[in-house]
């Protein structure tokens, strides 16, 4: 398993994580069995917005042992006193549901304390007047929670939480299909849903990507909005390649499929190319780098994709874009125009006279 490095938290994080939303299904044998062959797998980020109670009590029982080597995000707005998932922003049901779920998880904190699926403006008013931010504050201050997160499908609303609050982890859906306009949490444009990637990556908010396979549609031709199936592990290197991403989450039900989503650490770099999405993206996407990589190799060896990544991110404000820039091998000025990206680049883009831009823009910072 390989980690990345909470830039904010310091937490180190397993960029595959596991997401407990449909867990329940697969009773308690099965579930603990499940869980515990993802902590033995190196998965040390769980995700309890939840389906089902019962995803809790089997948590309780897989990874009590090893809760402190677990990082666990808990939703204040999940409410699961009719057993399945419910949505509240009553205050008493939220502290109600946050004490059950600590004494089913058999824990006493909280790593990653949620603002929960503000996906309207209006959601945010209300959550806070009902004093539920306050509340999620003051566990802070007694130290049940140690970090804020917020869950939201939607740019705008994300935007505006991070205006006026602190954040440390936003969890935010994330796949081609919703970042080129296609399926239900597909909000925002291409531009506004990559605004936030770099916000976060700027402000070293990281991300925990929810929905990576877009509810399994992005896994089957017949509902793909790219026309052919794409694999779990190119959706999953898709969301890692995004600015600021930490974690991607998967929903799992069985050992069978921990060891499928683990196997994505030994992939070579051909079995992650998910340059196919490229004849579906929208207009305002075209011409622009994604990072996939499909340009590669480069006969001089440069990482066109990474050297895109921080030019972006330079122009968007990330001060630490530039000094990571330099730390590279091979840099821009080494291109010597041979043209074999520009030829292989699926979303057209110029690279190589890109390179000349970037060469300069960096030369003058």
């Amino acid at each position: 398993m390989r980690y990345r490095r909470h830039p904010r938290t310091g937490d180190q994080i397993s960029e595959i994580g596991v997401g407990t939303s449909s867990l329940h299904q697969a009773g308690m044998d099965e579930g603990v069995k499940a869980l515990r062959s993802a902590y033995e797998g190196g998965v040390n980020y769980l995700d309890l917005a939840s389906g089902d109670g019962m995803a809790f009590s089997i948590a309780g029982e897989a990874l009590r042992d090893v809760r402190q080597k677990m990082l666990y995000q808990i939703h204040f707005g999940a409410d699961y006193s009719k057993g399945t998932y419910g949505w509240s922003l009553d205050l008493d049901t939220v502290k109600r549901s946050v004490d059950w779920q600590l004494k089913t998880l058999k824990t006493d904190y909280i790593d990653y304390g949620f603002i929960h699926c503000q996906d309207e403006m209006s959601d945010w008013e209300t959550y806070q007047q009902h004093g539920i931010y306050s509340f999620i504050l003051d566990l802070q201050r007694q130290g049940v929670v140690r970090h804020i997160g917020l869950s939201s499908h939607t740019p705008a609303v994300v935007q505006r939480v991070l205006d006026e609050v602190p954040v440390d982890m936003l969890m935010f859906s994330i796949n081609p299909a919703y970042d080129f306009g296609h399926g239900e949490f597909a909000n925002g444009s291409v531009s506004e849903r990559q605004a936030v990637y770099q916000r976060c990556q700027r402000e070293k908010i990281g991300i925990s990507v929810m929905k990576p396979f877009s509810a399994g549609q992005l896994l089957d031709a017949a509902q793909s909005p790219f026309g052919v199936a794409l694999t779990p592990n190119q959706c999953l290197r898709y969301a890692l390649d995004r600015p600021g991403v930490l974690t991607a989450l998967a929903g799992v039900q069985s050992v069978a499929e921990v060891e499928s989503l683990l196997q994505y650490e030994t992939q070579p770099e051909d079995a992650l190319d998910y340059s196919v999405i490229s004849g579906l993206t929208p207009r305002d996407a075209d011409g622009k780098c994604v990072y996939c990589n499909h340009c590669k190799p480069c006969p001089v060896g440069l990482d066109i994709g990474l050297i895109n990544k921080y030019y972006d991110l330079a122009k968007a404000g990330d001060t630490l874009a530039a000094e990571h820039y330099r730390t590279l091998e091979k840099a821009a000025k080494d291109c010597v125009s041979c043209g074999h990206c520009d030829k292989r680049c699926p979303f057209h883009v110029q690279q190589s006279s890109r390179m000349g831009e970037i060469a300069a823009y960096f030369e003058n910072k």
